[in-house]
């Protein structure tokens, strides 16, 4: 018997059709014997039907009380699971966070799990229920309803994975698992039987959409065995691996891409220590990730800043950013929003001198200019202007042969 913990994003339950569809899903893999464990998101388009509400009462509403609001959308999933699963004769019980003990840090719309209680969770289990859990919601240490932000279940499924020792955290998704890029940007994406933690956690974090950044972390830190699968169609999926084997016979494994990208930059500053530490410290403390970094000297000891933040993020990083700009002597702050992120990935990387060169003469070819370029030891980003994003990832993908088995 094995103990799996299932979570199903929003497009998987989001209609009464596949509510119903994924219920016989988790029937069967009850009946086969399995333990199991269920994390769900709200259906397709409740949070931002909630949003939208939220939008009409306050153009700046309360972080406690939008959370209090967004929340809701979980519960409804989680109830009408259990209902189709009762019908199936398959016990079931739907439960919060708070119940289930999931708890966060106090930061509202942003939390980060600081632990999960798992004895309700496994007297549910002894006793023959498959608990159905709302994703993206915790409790805060002054008892304060949190959410973790935006694909938050998937961190939720492997948190719980990890507490309960799961053999397996299945992400079901939309998707039939990993792909080397985008399917619908180039429909010659292949999709990978495995990939390995590094490289799951760099396409996470430059804009793969297929799992959170924070749940690959996460399981990375607990060593959870975690696999993506598609709610829709059968398959092996994707599963993540931790030996640091490639398993790829390229050197770049994939592309990923995000389009909601912005920049600021500061001019002028005066070319001092601590200047930048003094800068991105309070970007850091209010949860802004700042990507692309990039120095200039300016002339008279005074240099250009440049960075890259998620777009939405922009008003908050102004807001930041802005109270700094006279004590550094900033003369002005530009803002850049028509810009996106193509990433190569490769475990490979390390040992292949050539890829950046490849990438900038694709690039070249295709007379897209690079504003930015943000490198580690299995990736290189640039900046681009958005208009060529699709034609750079179609670009960059053949170039590398990904579409190739």
């Amino acid at each position: 018997m094995s103990l799996f913990v299932q979570k199903y994003g929003g497009t998987s339950v989001g209609s009464f059709d596949r509510i119903e569809a994924v219920a016989d899903g988790i029937a069967r893999t009850v009946r086969e014997g399995h333990k199991t464990v269920v994390v769900l998101s709200a259906m397709a388009g409740e949070t931002n039907r909630l949003l939208e509400l939220a939008s009409l009462v306050s153009a700046q509403p309360d972080q406690r009380e939008l959370d209090m609001l967004v929340s809701t959308g979980e519960q409804i999933s989680i109830a009408l699971m259990a209902m189709a699963l009762h019908k199936r004769g398959v016990q079931a019980v739907s439960l919060l966070g708070f119940q289930v003990g999931i708890h966060t840090d106090g930061h509202h719309g942003r939390a980060e799990i600081q632990s999960v209680e798992q004895q309700r969770l496994e007297r549910c289990l002894d006793a023959g229920q498959v608990p159905i859990v709302a994703g993206f919601q915790g409790v805060s240490p002054d008892g304060e309803v949190t959410t973790l932000g935006r694909g938050g279940s998937d961190t939720t499924a492997v948190a719980l994975a990890a507490a309960l020792g799961a053999d397996e955290c299945q992400i079901f998704t939309d998707v039939e698992g990993v792909y080397t890029t985008d399917p619908r940007i180039e429909p010659k994406a292949r999709k990978m039987s495995h990939i390995t933690f590094e490289e799951m956690l760099e396409l996470a974090s430059l804009g793969a959409k297929v799992l959170q950044m924070r749940s690959v972390e996460f399981a990375g830190r607990h060593q959870v065995p975690l696999r993506v699968l598609s709610s829709f169609k059968e398959g092996e999926g994707t599963l993540i691996d931790y030996d640091g084997r490639c398993h790829s016979g390229n050197c770049v494994t994939g592309i990923a891409y995000s389009r909601e990208e912005a920049s600021l930059t500061l001019t002028g500053l005066v070319d001092e220590a601590g200047v930048a530490a003094a800068l991105f410290s309070p970007l850091a403390d209010a949860k802004i990730a700042v990507d692309m970094i990039v120095q200039a000297g300016a002339g008279e000891g005074r240099v250009d800043l440049t960075f890259t933040v998620p777009r939405g993020d922009l008003p908050l990083a102004r807001s930041v950013i802005e109270p700094l700009m006279e004590r550094f002597g900033a003369r002005e702050l530009i803002e850049t929003c028509d810009i996106c992120k193509v990433s190569v990935v490769g475990a490979s990387m390390t040992h292949h001198t050539s890829v950046a060169k490849q990438m900038f003469e694709v690039l070249g070819r295709e007379g897209i200019k690079i504003h930015l370029i943000a490198t580690s030891e299995i990736k290189i980003s640039v900046a681009i202007d958005e208009k060529y994003l699709e034609l750079a990832v179609r670009s960059l993908h053949s170039s590398f042969g990904l579409g190739e088995d």
